[in-house]
């Protein structure tokens, strides 16, 4: 393996063991043991519930080549998973508000558990159907945990700033370490110990069912709106007039969904990016690095959450507007740097160079989860909190399958180019965003003026 690979890896590691051993009281936040103890086990939960899902990842696609099937076959089982999280997912998701997110995430487990046992059989229709309880599943594991988390917390009368520790660390362990982690068991169990295909998604319902009976155990059950009189449809109609009533809500949902819909895309195009003329490039090693910069990210933005200032909506334009320069780096590069028309060998200096924009962008990514979530805390209501947020994920998932469809219509700069775009767009919208927050603080300020002239400002 090149040294260049190493190199990045290392100082990527250095970078996050220096910021999370520099930490000074300032970087963090004094909380109490009984807090400690029901943060400690969300994040077991949420570990549990991630190496679950990243077990599965890097062999979804190798196992249905496998099988025997054609590029054209496993596009449509992936629209097929993205459709069904944006149709059957939403409405499961949802009924987590009124049923219990306790139940919601027990119902994730299972339904996880039954789309890897049907990775067992060839038959298109059995993929198909694991594929659409997987997509079922997706929806429940980015609304219902978190949903659970805000209410229990604030339930149990902790602060509110405490809830940034949690996702902060959240990202760091499950989207970082255990992604890292899960990369490399799933590598032993395929390839050291020659288990097939299969053997990552059998240890993925191993971790699964681990998690629920920690969840069965431990967790007690919370509501969003459980009152009887309210139908499924009420509550969609209850969720959309949060989201058209209140800017805030529907510009969250907008900048999560351009964010989140520029990732997914990136996932598909990192490959020929960095390859485009099948060069021999180490897959495993590679997205272990991108997880390594996640790390950093979130350790990042730990720190910056621990402050007062400056605020999520403050730096969040910057991420977004960095992380639109990164993904326009594919585009500088075959422009400026003359292509290689060699087939084969080892990473190119082009390709290198998109590696390093590609791990800045997966940093921006890592600050990106935990300060959505905690914006989420702040601006979507309690009562209706895992339907809005799975009314959030309708639009990504459109996306996701019109890109998937039309993946080899357009040049891969093509593709990045409207990634940056949407970025860009993202930047601008947080913008409006910390205005529309920032107004109550300027109208206060303005009520104590009148009253007292002389008085000093506020420090709100």
């Amino acid at each position: 393996m090149e040294v260049f690979y190493f190199m990045v890896f290392g100082g990527l590691a250095a970078v996050v063991a220096v910021l999370e051993l520099s930490k000074n009281n300032k970087d963090r936040i004094n909380t109490t043991s009984a807090f400690n103890s029901f943060k400690n086990n969300y994040l077991l939960v949420y570990s549990l519930m991630m190496a679950g899902d990243w077990l599965q990842g890097p062999y979804v696609y190798y196992l249905y080549s496998q099988y025997g099937y054609g590029k054209g076959d496993i596009g449509q089982l992936f629209i097929a998973g993205f459709g069904s999280s944006m149709l059957f997912g939403t409405i499961v998701g949802s009924l987590a508000d009124k049923q219990g997110r306790k139940r919601a995430c027990v119902t994730y487990c299972i339904t996880y558990i039954l789309s890897c046992i049907t990775k067992h059989s060839p038959h298109y229709k059995v993929l198909m159907l694991g594929r659409v309880l997987g997509g079922i599943a997706t929806s429940l594991l980015f609304s219902a945990f978190e949903s659970w988390l805000v209410a229990e917390h604030n339930k149990r009368g902790f602060e509110q700033q405490w809830l940034s520790i949690t996702f902060s660390k959240a990202i760091f362990l499950g989207n970082g370490l255990v992604a890292i982690i899960s990369g490399l068991f799933g590598n032993i169990l395929v390839d050291t110990l020659s288990l097939g295909p299969v053997a990552p998604f059998d240890a993925a319902s191993c971790f699964l069912a681990i998690g629920m009976a920690v969840i069965l155990s431990s967790w007690t059950e919370n509501y969003g709106d459980p009152s009887e009189n309210k139908d499924l449809l009420t509550q969609f109609k209850g969720a959309a007039t949060a989201i058209a009533s209140d800017e805030k809500i529907a510009l969250l949902g907008a900048i999560q969904s351009l964010f989140e819909g520029s990732m997914y895309t990136f996932v598909f195009l990192w490959t020929p990016a960095l390859s485009p003329n099948d060069e021999d490039i180490p897959h495993g090693f590679i997205f272990a690095t991108f997880m390594l910069a996640s790390m950093l990210g979130s350790s990042l933005a730990s720190r910056l959450m621990a402050r007062t200032s400056p605020r999520v909506e403050s730096y969040m334009q910057i991420v977004f507007v960095i992380s639109a320069a990164a993904l326009l780096l594919p585009i500088l590069t075959t422009t400026l740097v003359t292509p290689s028309k060699v087939k084969g060998g080892g990473i190119k200096f082009s390709g290198c160079l998109q590696l390093l924009g590609f791990c800045t962008f997966e940093a921006c990514v890592g600050i990106f989860w935990p300060s959505i979530m905690k914006m989420r805390s702040q601006y979507i209501p309690e009562e209706a909190r895992s339907t809005i947020m799975n009314f959030f994920r309708i639009p990504l998932n459109i996306f996701v399958c019109v890109v998937l469809y039309n993946v080899d219509a357009f040049p891969i700069t093509v593709m990045f180019g409207m990634c940056s775009i949407f970025l860009f767009v993202a930047s601008l919208l947080q913008r409006r965003l910390l205005v529309i927050a920032e107004k109550p603080k300027t109208e206060d300020r303005d009520l104590v003026k009148e009253r007292d002239p002389e008085s000093e400002p506020l420090n709100i």
